[in-house]
């Protein structure tokens, strides 16, 4: 079999294992979640002639994401943050010569996917995905998904026994039983993979899929279970999302490239058809909010009058300026003594903010932050929209030295090694309900 060359992106000094096939008019990466090993996958004829058909009308770009298959791996303590995936994913794309290509993810990739297609709208022209998971944990909304307990159970199991047959839908004597678990073992060590769904089950995206513009296509089961439940959730909150069931033929019910393949590969075909007759762009977009102004300026600008003050503001501006630049933030505006930027990923708008108010101290002042994540818009080429509102409202309900963020952005940076502490519910003027908020304390 002609099997692709494997090449490697580079993020740093993470290497992502990459393959490029087929030369159709669209660019379709694939983001295959349980199991991913690009080398190993092409010898089963299943996975391996699912792959052919995607490729057969697009310009196909496979990737392991880090931690799995050929891609580097990562130690069940050093599990990265989704930011890092993004940008791992944004490193893949430049290496592959992908400008705007559509994202097709399934499971557990899918949460990769949500973010990067909301946060980078200008770099996805659609979305496929495929029993998607937004969220591990048992909610209020998603109540068939894992408690507590029960994923405490399955990875105390899971260290006796891997992979567990039960993962296996299939009939003991499948042809493919015995390359299968071997494919699950070279994908990522039980280790990590435990270390990695404890993370998931900290994360929580749901507060992100109305913020996707993307056309989006959702394929689930046509049998009613977990993963087609949470499909039919997403499909029903990601905006102009359409929903197609699929049913599985051979009724292996899992993994997708089965049962499902033909099915699934039509309604791919259809989905870019359409695509390459008619783009849908909404202008907006997924972005961290950072605001932050000194505290006391009042008083201390009385203290040191007009000429003091005006150069402490300057070389505050200076620090503040420097720390955007290090945490890749967008400025946005300036009001007096505060600051209002942007950021693509939550957990670097945070250390920013850590990091400017140690910087000024010496300067004899004190500044406070406040960071929320949500969906911006551009009105008359500013950024603007209710996510600005709540994240200047959150920054002035902190206190001196202090930062606090929304729930959104404590969903968001699970696994990052920030520590946040409750701050209570507060009222932000302007905003409605009450809004939990949460101090950063690590």
């Amino acid at each position: 079999m002609d099997v692709p060359r494997t090449g490697y992106a580079w993020n740093g000094d993470v290497a992502l294992a990459y393959q490029v096939l087929g030369d159709g008019p669209t660019d379709l990466v694939y983001l295959q979640g349980w199991s991913s090993h690009m080398d190993l996958g092409w010898d089963s004829p299943y996975l391996a002639a699912f792959l052919r058909g995607l490729a057969a009308s697009t310009r196909l770009i496979l990737s392991d994401r880090r931690g799995w298959g050929c891609s580097d791996r990562f130690s069940p303590t050093d599990v990265p943050p989704f930011e890092d995936m993004t940008d791992d994913l944004l490193a893949v794309l430049d290496a592959a010569g992908s400008g705007r290509p559509v994202i097709f993810a399934s499971i557990d990739c899918a949460p990769l996917a949500i973010l990067f297609a909301a946060t980078y709208p200008e770099r996805v022209e659609g979305l496929i995905l495929c029993d998607p998971t937004v969220t591990f944990g048992a909610t209020e909304e998603t109540p068939w998904m894992w408690t507590r307990p029960e994923f405490e159970t399955w990875a105390r199991d899971l260290r006796g026994d891997y992979p567990l047959p039960r993962w296996w839908a299939g009939p003991l004597d499948h042809p493919e039983r015995t390359w299968f678990e071997r494919y699950v073992r070279a994908s990522i060590a039980p280790g990590a993979l435990i270390a990695e769904l404890r993370r998931f089950m900290e994360t929580d995206i749901r507060s992100v899929l109305p913020t996707v513009s993307a056309p989006t296509l959702v394929l689930v089961e046509t049998e009613e279970n977990e993963s087609s439940q949470s499909g039919r959730f997403a499909a029903e909150r990601i905006p102009g999302a359409r929903l197609e069931a699929i049913p599985d033929v051979a009724r292996l019910n899992w993994p997708h490239w089965y049962g499902r393949a033909d099915g699934i590969l039509r309604s791919v075909a259809r989905f870019l058809s359409e695509l390459l007759e008619e783009e849908a762009r909404f202008d907006r977009v997924l972005a961290t909010v950072l605001f932050t102004d000194i505290v006391g300026s009042t008083q201390k600008a009385a203290e040191l009058g007009d000429h003091g003050w005006s150069a402490l503001v300057e070389r505050h501006h200076a620090i503040v300026r420097a720390m955007l630049t290090r945490y890749r933030g967008a400025e946005v505006d300036t009001a007096g003594d505060g600051f209002f930027a942007t950021f693509d990923g939550p957990a670097r708008a945070v250390r920013c903010a850590q990091a400017a108010i140690d910087a000024v101290r010496p300067l004899g002042i004190e500044i406070r932050a406040g960071v929320h994540t949500g969906e911006v818009e551009t009105i008359a080429g500013k950024t603007g929209g209710l996510t600005v509102t709540i994240g200047a409202r959150v920054g002035a309900a902190a206190g001196a030295s202090e930062v606090l963020v929304s729930q959104t952005v404590k969903d968001l940076t699970a696994g990052s090694g920030l520590t946040l502490e409750d701050a209570g519910e507060h009222e932000l003027k302007g905003v409605p309900d009450r809004w939990r908020l949460y101090r950063v304390v690590g």
